[in-house]
């Protein structure tokens, strides 16, 4: 690291304790680059590359974060949780939740309540998965070594929504990619919950075409954010639907394999599959 980069990320840094220490009283851009001795322009610039994502919207994570704690931990209403997160009323802590969650306050504390989802335990060229799917779409796909270990956490995700054990057309779909029949790739429908800069990442991987990898720092250049390789290693972390969102041509760029949720020798035979069928056709 130069020595201007380590002067940036000191910066930076300072940036980021000083949003998580102040955050209750929602700082402006100029009143947290006036802190780090930063005209507002430059430090907008500097911190989404070094963040991968804008002061504001970092800003929002952290005031969400807490007002999250405090509709489930403290069960505090939503009058309250605007009011201790800093917020000038519910009406923005609503417009919060909407546009990072994808859903109201209430349907968060609600823990997915009156959301019905289907899942269903299936078997893949690469061991056995759970699936599920919402009315808009498939919402989790993993890989598992433990059936009951795999619906906890699946129920851990959304706690108090209703679960049926049923395979829909959502699920069956998304299964055609397993197969040769590729025409019916466009079929596969999917309901994601994730921040802004998760939702590009995932969109991005999709672009990566079969049999192909990439590596963090491609993916992050694609995005138009080169410096947030870190950011984006730990969206793909994240990923909620295995092998549909091809986390897995994702490597290092030393040629490594890297890491990988579901394991890294699954990652390897993943990769070698692909590779194989797209050299087929």
């Amino acid at each position: 690291m130069s020595v201007q980069e380590n002067i940036n990320y000191t910066r930076i840094a300072a940036a980021i304790e000083y949003i998580k220490t102040n955050f209750k009283d929602q700082p402006s851009l100029d009143t947290i680059a006036e802190k780090i001795h930063l005209s507002p322009f430059h430090f907008q610039r500097l911190f989404t590359d070094w963040a991968g994502t804008s002061p504001k919207k970092f800003l929002q994570y952290i005031s969400l974060e807490h007002a999250k704690k405090l509709l489930t931990e403290n069960d505090a209403t939503l009058f309250e949780a605007a009011h201790e997160t800093g917020l000038s009323g519910t009406s923005r802590l609503h417009d919060l939740f909407i546009n990072i969650e994808g859903m109201t306050p209430a349907e968060y504390k609600n823990g997915g309540k009156d959301l019905i989802i289907n899942y269903s335990f299936t078997e893949s060229p690469f061991g056995n998965l759970i699936i599920a799917s919402t009315p808009k779409g498939v919402c989790y796909m993993a890989f598992y070594d433990n059936e009951e270990v795999a619906l906890t956490t699946l129920k851990a995700k959304f706690p108090n929504a209703v679960f049926n054990n049923k395979s829909d057309l959502f699920q069956k779909n998304s299964l055609f990619i397993f197969n040769n029949d590729w025409s019916k790739l466009p079929e596969i429908k999917l309901h994601l919950k994730g921040t802004d800069f998760q939702l590009k990442v995932w969109e991005t991987l999709l672009k990566i075409p079969m049999g192909q990898v990439s590596t963090y720092g491609t993916v992050a250049t694609a995005m138009q954010k080169p410096t947030a390789s870190r950011a984006v290693g730990t969206a793909i972390g994240s990923n909620p639907v295995a092998f549909l969102i091809p986390c897995h041509r994702v490597i290092q760029s030393t040629g490594n394999i890297g890491g990988y949720m579901w394991g890294n020798t699954r990652k390897t035979a993943i990769i070698g599959w692909e590779g194989a069928k797209s050299d087929s056709y």
